[in-house]
């Protein structure tokens, strides 16, 4: 039998799969269960493998009890003079194509019934938090792969933490995030954040990205579960530090692009679908431990310090009794770091004109405040330019 390059490397494939397999059963099988490593397991290459998986570790890493799973109540109890219901209903509708191709219809109705309800069920037990278009994006996910039940109890958990500020009465919150994205790139690259600001570009092209958690711009459900993988296992802010990641990846696209906010608008808002998912996931953990959230905006995180999830996650991090995501990736980091040299860099090119040490954790309190001061706020743009956030 010839053995060929190719299935030497599905072998080997398989191992590593099997391997990683085994060690994620044996963290859930520990007693107390290893969170920790379970977050490793979901930050690595491949993140989590399958939902069989997810549905064990998802509820770990967001410390859900899935011993004590309320019933749900009936659909028709929660629909009754329930101020969010028509306009759930409505994006409920819209949401064809975030369900398996060649599902049966009647499976896929009965799905969005149940999608419907798990999203009444969720407001109506917390009136704190405020519907947003999008958010029966990242929902559906979630029933799609651990059923309506369990989805139900992350839903509320991940909603009143990692999703709190998009629910709010207003924007502002949200706003405040996405402020984040430019002076991250500005670290990164500094020539691109330079382009992106003449061109009063803004960030709200990102502004589907963050709230969905991606699951509205990727059509390939795979690539979606696996940053849903990542996004759990740390900070309620890596998803803006993806996104950051997708704009410097893209960095001769906008410098070849004109310089003018449609052209720049246009191009970053059609999101490729090919992206090097693993790489960019490796590059987005390695920035957070660069330059955490504190460092790069510690006067407008002070200004808010009661208002964001952000801001709270340590409360969360108490609550559910696990080790902090942060440290998993600080070691992680460390651990990458060991073997680089020290005059190279990983997430930025010889001619960048800052050049970025991977051994600095972050910049001054001056610098993050100053780089956040030139940011434009996001939506500034949205009476002026006509904005397909949800096509």
């Amino acid at each position: 039998m010839r053995v060929t390059n190719s299935s030497v490397a599905l072998l080997y494939f398989d191992s590593k799969k099997k391997r990683k397999v085994a060690e994620i059963y044996q963290a859930l099988n520990s007693d107390p269960i290893d969170v920790a490593a379970l977050r490793r397991m979901a930050i690595s290459e491949g993140g989590l493998l399958t939902d069989e998986i997810r549905c064990k570790v998802w509820p770990k890493l967001l410390s859900v009890n899935t011993d004590d799973l309320p019933p749900l109540p009936a659909g028709k109890e929660l629909r009754e003079d329930n101020k969010d219901y028509q306009q759930v209903l409505l994006d409920v509708r819209r949401s064809l194509r975030r369900f398996p191709p060649g599902m049966p219809d009647d499976q896929r109705e009965g799905l969005q019934e149940e999608l419907i309800d798990i999203i009444l069920h969720v407001l109506k037990r917390n009136p704190q938090l405020h519907y947003y278009q999008g958010y029966h994006d990242i929902v559906v996910t979630f029933l799609l792969v651990v059923g309506d039940r369990l989805a139900t109890a992350l839903v509320e958990k991940l909603s009143t933490h990692h999703l709190r500020d998009f629910m709010d009465p207003t924007m502002d919150n949200t706003k405040h995030i996405l402020n984040y994205l430019m002076p991250i790139i500005d670290q990164v690259n500094p020539e691109v954040h330079d382009f992106m600001q003449s061109a009063e570009v803004g960030t709200i092209f990102a502004l589907s990205w963050l709230i969905t958690w991606f699951g509205h711009v990727l059509s390939d459900f795979r690539h979606v579960v696996r940053l849903y993988d990542f996004f759990l296992a740390c900070h309620p802010l890596m998803p803006i530090y993806f996104a950051a990641v997708i704009v410097l990846y893209r960095e001769q696209e906008v410098l070849d692009c004109e310089c003018d906010m449609a052209s720049v608008h246009h191009l970053l808002s059609q999101i490729p679908q090919d992206l090097p998912y693993e790489t960019l996931i490796s590059r987005a953990g390695d920035l957070f431990v660069q330059f955490p959230p504190s460092e790069l905006a510690r006067e407008a995180a002070q200004q808010q310090a009661e208002r964001t999830a952000a801001s709270t996650f340590k409360d969360f991090e108490l609550a559910s009794v696990q080790q902090r995501p942060d440290t998993v990736l600080r070691q992680r980091f460390r651990e990458r770091l060991r073997g680089e040299e020290r005059t190279k860099s990983i997430l930025t090119k010889p001619r960048t004109n800052r050049f970025v040490k991977l051994a600095v954790m972050g910049l001054t309190v001056a610098l993050g405040a100053a780089a956040l001061a030139v940011v434009k706020s996001a939506l500034e743009w949205a009476p002026k330019f006509e904005l397909q956030i949800f096509p």
